[in-house]
């Protein structure tokens, strides 16, 4: 017995001490902190500084030389515009969809949650293909549209679509978690007070997911002006009539414009920095607000 409690008694000592235990973990952090700096210093740190190296090796004439060449000044402008008409379209539906999701009980209601995040899982090249095959020439609607005299594809109307179609999923997926979060009793009592659903929506629902509905729209905003692959088929890329501008950079670096490319990639970059900044402030703003 006196054997049995001794050796209860020595086991602790052969256990590690807490010290040595506390300086095996502390590298865990240290090093997966290191993969992650070098992993986003070899994915996008060092490509976006090389754009901007790149872009002002040379000074700022190559850059305002490039500015001034109608067709840059035109995929600015087309650009600019497919932002503008996405965005309020967008934010329509979004606070439609949010409302309807977080407010009402349907039968549909999940299919019509995975119909929203369908931009997340498709490929944009497939997206712009969907509306080649529904409005092209050879398309469902195509000889409708053609006897009509209306062209979608190829056209400002393809790219408007296939731009609201990317960019449609970030405003309902921001503002819903919010109205969940928010409930209903400020609206129930506001109800009880005698105001009707215009008066609840502006000035009960809108003060409460102003901070997300921002954050939404300036995602919307990021994804509209700078898509890619979707406009790409829709849009035949043609200079200074349906060339946007990351287009636009494409074509430049294939034409061995090299210093026009690189003009038109720092915009497109410093959208991405003021997005960020937004993004952070938005962030900030909205946990302050749930606290």
């Amino acid at each position: 017995m006196a054997n049995l409690n001794s050796s209860i008694v020595d086991r602790p000592s052969d256990l590690p001490e807490p010290t040595k235990i506390a300086k095996k973990k502390s590298w865990v952090p240290t090093i997966l902190i290191a993969i992650s700096f070098i992993y986003l210093g070899l994915v996008l740190l060092i490509p976006a500084a090389n754009v901007f190296v790149t872009a002002f090796s040379k000074g700022f004439s190559p850059i305002l030389a490039a500015v001034q060449r109608p067709d840059f000044q035109n995929a600015i402008k087309l650009t600019v515009s497919l932002a503008v008409i996405a965005l309020p379209l967008n934010t329509i539906f979004g606070l439609s969809a949010a409302w309807a999701i977080a407010r009402n009980k349907f039968p549909g209601k999940a299919l019509l949650l995975s119909i929203i995040d369908l931009p997340f899982s498709i490929s944009p090249v497939v997206a712009g293909l969907m509306i080649v095959l529904l409005y092209g020439r050879l398309g469902w609607f195509g000889s409708w549209l053609e006897s009509h005299d209306i062209k979608i594809v190829f056209a400002f109307p393809g790219m408007l679509l296939a731009t609201i179609f990317v960019s449609m999923p970030f405003i309902a997926r921001e503002v819903i978690p919010v109205l969940d979060e928010m409930g209903t009793d400020q609206e129930e009592a506001a109800r009880t007070l005698g105001a009707n659903d215009w008066q609840i929506f502006w000035r009960v629902v809108v003060p409460n997911i102003r901070w997300g509905l921002l954050y939404g729209l300036v995602l919307t905003n990021a994804r509209a002006m700078g898509e890619f692959g979707a406009v790409s088929v829709v849009s035949g890329n043609i200079a200074s009539k349906t060339q946007s501008l990351p287009l636009f950079v494409e074509e430049s670096y294939k034409q061995y414009e090299t210093e026009v490319a690189y003009s038109a990639a720092v915009l497109l970059a410093l959208l991405a920095v003021v997005t960020l900044i937004l993004k952070e402030i938005l962030e900030r703003r909205t946990s302050k607000a749930q606290k």
